[in-house]
């Protein structure tokens, strides 16, 4: 099994670890009623996707 001769350095360890964040979730407008929503998900408030109401009156 390989093992590392040399302990990594702290600089290199955060230069591998710098893409590691979180990034924030991309927001659209609803068409319909105008609430921020993500981007390919149903509107919870008014239960539209893709211009066409996809949830039941019942669900609601």
């Amino acid at each position: 099994m390989a093992v590392p001769k040399r302990k990594h350095s702290n600089s290199r360890s955060g230069k591998r670890r710098s893409h590691h964040f979180k990034v924030a979730h991309q927001l659209t407008m609803c068409p319909q009623c105008g609430e921020e929503i993500p981007t390919h998900v149903v509107c919870p408030n008014c239960g539209y996707y893709m211009g066409r109401n996809v949830m039941r009156e019942d669900e609601e």
